[in-house]
């Protein structure tokens, strides 16, 4: 819906949105009224998905970037042009070293940093700002070992600054319906990064550090299911407790290399750790289970995600963006899909009744989700009122555990492997999202 929305359509969005309708946790404390001070945010990594996020944020009213930190200078300048093509003061730049952020959080006085750098990075940047007073906001995956997952809430907790992982809490429509008991009780959802990566990764001026996780990793490595926490209420009444994975051989970088750039190409026959497929299956403590499917090496449109209840299930498609539904006893013809979109119309959520951008041209860099302006207010809205927001760190790094836990069960034959409770135990009684 705000995929092709400009910065001034997500302007008043933001604008319209904040004089009446409030996403919360029910346990939010009381509104607090805005204040008149901006809040002050740093970038750190401005390439093509930092600079979507850096796009959204400059067309937020009461938003200034203040900082931006990239070692490539190209993304840097760029984004500085950007900053005072919107009218703000000319932003810090910060760039001698890989570690330049550490100098950024250490010097400027920000309420919230981003970060959208190699994978690595995550975790440090977002440490350091916790670590001098600032709010922390990442790209995925939040962090890419068990060891920093637990770094990131240790370092939450003792600090009192919220992390959060800058992902769509999902579609509000089919949260609505979920809610009202379209699909009756929720027992399954399927779901993948399957995406045709292979030219991304040998491009050297967009990622080619995904290369260097094929070479080396052999998992699931890009956890991109975090419309679950809201879909299954995960960490809110339920949690994931453990999963199996298991990787097919690895033929399709090789074939691409030799294609490509010819059989004396070192990545022709260099042996990749990362199987052109992998599968995991996950259980939750309450009797669900996850699929997800992990290909970023062989030739494909984009993936479906599925999800299946009681009563009902839903379809789409992302390499036609088709959505269909089956509804029991409801849809006109038995064991057979149909187009969901009367059903869209029937429930779709308030929220989204208040404001309809005018679809424009797309919001610069690489992004996606159609609700990410949406959740960037509600995250900016959160640090202005004292709220709490709606993914917290708990939540943020329930998905990032996963690349390196299925990494085990890989390397292990398939063998169930437990996902750590980060909660301790607070998950049974913390009450889900409250879309209001």
């Amino acid at each position: 819906m705000y995929k092709n929305c400009n910065r001034r359509d997500v302007l008043k969005f933001l604008t319209a949105a904040g004089a009446g309708i409030v996403l919360t946790k029910t346990e939010s404390s009381k509104s607090v009224p805005l204040t008149n001070k901006p809040v002050r945010v740093g970038f750190v990594g401005v390439g093509d998905r930092g600079s979507y996020n850096l796009d959204i944020c400059l067309g937020m009213e009461g938003v200034e970037v203040v900082a931006l930190c990239d070692i490539k200078d190209s993304y840097l300048y760029r984004a500085k042009r950007w900053v005072e093509e919107s009218e703000q003061p000319t932003p810090k730049l910060y760039g001698e070293s890989r570690t330049d952020f550490e100098r950024m959080c250490d010097n400027e006085d920000l309420d919230l940093v981003v970060t959208a750098t190699p994978w690595e990075w995550h975790t440090p940047v977002c440490v350091a700002a916790m670590r001098t007073g600032k709010n922390a906001a990442s790209e995925q995956p939040i962090a890419i070992t068990v060891d920093e997952c637990w770094e990131l809430v240790e370092t939450s907790e003792k600090t009192g600054k919220f992390c959060t992982v800058l992902k769509e809490i999902g579609d509000l429509t089919i949260t609505n319906m979920i809610r009202q008991g379209l699909f009756g009780e929720i027992l399954h959802c399927e779901k993948g990064y399957v995406h045709d990566l292979r030219l991304v990764k040998f491009d050297p001026e967009r990622e080619p550090w995904r290369l260097k996780h094929s070479e080396n990793r052999n998992s699931m490595l890009y956890p991109s299911m975090y419309q679950f926490t809201t879909y299954l209420e995960l960490g809110h009444g339920d949690r994931m407790d453990y999963l199996v994975s298991m990787s097919s051989k690895s033929l399709s970088i090789n074939e691409f290399a030799a294609l490509n750039y010819g059989d004396d190409h070192p990545y022709a026959t260099k042996k990749m750790a990362l199987g052109d497929y992998v599968g995991t299956l996950i259980h939750t403590a309450n009797g669900k289970v996850i699929t997800f499917h992990f290909d970023t090496s062989t030739p494909h449109p984009r993936h479906i995600f599925r999800m299946q209840g009681t009563k009902g299930c839903f379809m789409q498609d992302r390499a036609t963006g088709e959505q269909r539904i089956y509804i029991d006893g409801r849809s006109p013809e038995p064991h057979s899909w149909e187009p969901a979109d009367e059903y869209f119309k029937e429930y779709e959520h308030s929220y989204l009744k208040t404001y309809r951008p005018e679809p424009r041209k797309a919001i610069r860099g690489h992004g996606s989700g159609n609700t990410t302006p949406i959740m960037w207010h509600r995250m900016i809205r959160a640090i202005r009122e004292g709220k709490p927001i709606d993914r917290d760190v708990y939540d943020s790094v329930n998905f990032a555990v996963i690349p390196p836990i299925s990494e085990i069960s890989v390397a292990n034959n398939s063998k169930p492997v437990e996902i750590p409770d980060f909660t301790q135990g607070k998950w049974k009684t913390k009450q889900p999202v409250e879309i209001s």
